[in-house]
């Protein structure tokens, strides 16, 4: 959600897509934010893509437009997972661009998106899914992030990052007894690695919210939400509540 009296909008991103010359993108997409004034970090990796950048509104538009349908990147981008949200002052530093071995760090070459991921669920179906009895609803993030908010309910890993997940899902997690998990995290990305990594250990029903929970946060109607909290971001807003509103200010991240 954006607003016309906000000065920026921001934009997060990604797609797990085969890019064997990802490298090679680098550049041209470096330069494509830097001519258009953009500032935030986009990563690179034979995987796909994942970023959150911000600038005027009208540059966020045009970069929208160009990754998605744009002839620099040959319209691989063709199914992003795109957020849009405002900030009254720029909410990053600077711009970069880097490349890594996976845009979202599991550490499980099973786990691949791109052939096989859980069932994805719109915000507005959520609720009825987490209210079941015989659902696991699982917060895939940080105990950092989940201590600042979560949804009622929700199973806390536990875990410092993301990398943590394997070992919570081998020590905690049995086929046999969660035959339904509902998982979900900030924007969808790393959901996409989880439920692949469950599918791939024999877990039968796998369910991830669609666009995270900012796209949840955005959807549903503060008092039809089960919500609790305020959502962690990672960049200078820290944090945002129901329809994507900046929200504690003061809030220092967990380095």
């Amino acid at each position: 959600m954006t607003s016309s009296n906000t000065p920026y909008k921001v934009c997060a991103f990604y797609q797990f897509v085969a890019l064997p010359d990802y490298r090679e993108l680098r550049e041209p997409l470096r330069a494509c934010c830097a001519d258009l004034g953009l500032k935030g970090s986009v990563l690179l990796a034979q995987e796909g893509i994942n970023g959150t950048v911000a600038g005027a509104p009208e540059a966020i538009d045009a970069f929208a437009l160009e990754l998605a349908r744009g002839d620099m990147f040959g319209g691989r981008f063709d199914n992003l997972e795109l957020k849009f949200s405002a900030a009254e002052a720029m909410p990053f530093g600077r711009l970069k661009v880097r490349l890594k071995k996976e845009i979202v760090t599991l550490g499980d070459a099973a786990a691949d998106p791109t052939r096989k991921v859980g069932t994805y669920v719109d915000a507005r179906e959520w609720n009825a899914l987490i209210a079941a009895p015989d659902t696991l609803v699982l917060d895939t993030r940080n105990a950092f992030e989940v201590a600042m908010g979560t949804f009622e309910g929700a199973l806390d890993p536990g875990i410092k990052s993301f990398g943590q997940f394997k070992d919570f899902a081998a020590e905690q997690l049995d086929p046999a007894r969660h035959r339904r998990i509902a998982m979900f995290c900030t924007g969808g990305i790393r959901c996409e690695k989880a439920s692949a990594h469950l599918l791939a250990r024999g877990f039968a029903e796998v369910y991830h919210l669609k666009g995270g929970i900012l796209r949840y946060l955005e959807d549903v109607p503060e008092a039809e939400s089960r919500w609790r909290g305020e959502c962690f971001v990672f960049d200078e807003r820290v944090a945002l509540g129901h329809g994507l509103r900046e929200r504690n200010k003061d809030v220092k991240r967990d380095e």
